[in-house]
């Protein structure tokens, strides 16, 4: 069971079917609405919506994956997929919404375009900060929740956790809200003036904001997928044990490695008191491992390897 907390994965669960339904219905009416009114900015937003629905299919499946026991091929268990599919998400929504969206917003400036019924394109801009907002809400919830029970600040907790389908579904959100008010912008200004610039570059502003978001999702998952340790806070619970421990004379090596969002591995050379044998250097090790999971209850996997002051391997 190594990386998979059940009410965490529940949670997530919800949240990204939440986000899935809303982005995949709304996804639609951009479509519709963005051939109708001829905006570029109305079809960037259809792309948006696209790349999201794609993310949330590739996060549920993540999530499913990484519910998978240990096994002798994966011993520690497959938490990490849950980083993979994250990153291959954040490399969606660069490539069919960023790219896509600046491409659209740029040949509307060069070349305009028929304009159509924007009515309907504005009932469409509506309906998706209803449906888009809604997601959100439930995923800032989740996240709030969880800072609580860490207490932490919500934005400290979105930019420190290791869950990357509630931060996905936060950072797309927030996008997708952001993203509507500036199709609304470019069109209201496009069909009060009658210059298609102004679609235009709500079009590019949009293919920039998902850029900016791909780039901070893929950054962070990056950091987890090639091996990032504890954070300052968890490192810091696991040096006080060590260092409150009576049969601690000294930490030659301390590796922490995430396995996963809600699992640790702490890997430590510790310097036991002289006066402890054997039975007595095994005893405070049980100690130590059962004192380091209460401490810092992501702790899954603990190692800990006597070793004399100054004989690191």
């Amino acid at each position: 069971m190594t990386g998979y907390s059940p009410g965490v994965a529940s949670e997530s669960h919800k949240t990204v079917y939440v986000a899935l339904a809303s982005n995949a219905g709304i996804g639609i009416a951009k479509l519709a609405g963005g051939l109708i009114s001829g905006s570029s900015a109305m079809l960037a937003e259809a792309a948006h919506s696209a790349a999201d629905t794609t993310n949330q299919l590739l996060l549920l499946a993540s999530l499913n994956l990484a519910e998978r026991p240990a096994d002798e091929q994966h011993p520690f268990g497959y938490g990490k997929e849950r980083f993979f599919w994250s990153f291959l998400a954040a490399v969606s929504i660069f490539v069919s919404g960023a790219l896509f969206s600046v491409y659209e917003g740029i040949g509307r400036i060069l070349h305009g375009g028929k304009d159509g019924d924007v009515g309907i394109a504005f009932a469409v801009l509506a309906l998706g900060l209803v449906l888009e907002g809604s997601s959100l809400i439930r995923a800032a919830r989740q996240t709030e929740g969880e800072a609580q029970d860490r207490r932490r600040s919500f934005t400290d907790h979105l930019r420190v956790t290791r869950d990357p389908a509630v931060k996905t579904v936060v950072f797309e959100d927030s996008a997708a809200v952001i993203g509507l008010l500036l199709a609304a912008a470019g069109l209201g200004l496009t069909a009060l003036t009658g210059d298609a610039v102004f679609d235009g570059a709500a079009s590019i502003a949009i293919g920039l904001l998902l850029a900016v978001v791909a780039f901070t999702l893929g950054r962070d998952t990056k950091g987890l997928l090639i091996g990032e340790g504890a954070l300052p806070e968890e490192r810091e619970a696991i040096d006080r044990v060590f260092g409150e421990h009576p049969g601690v004379d000294s930490v030659e090596e301390l590796l922490t490695m995430a396995l996963g969002p809600a699992s640790l591995l702490v890997a430590a050379r510790l310097d036991f008191v002289p006066e402890l044998d054997s039975d007595a250097v095994e005893e405070a090790a049980d100690e130590l491992e059962h004192q380091l999971r209460e401490a810092v209850p992501e702790i899954t996997e603990v190692f800990l390897d006597p070793t004399r002051r100054g004989t690191r391997a």
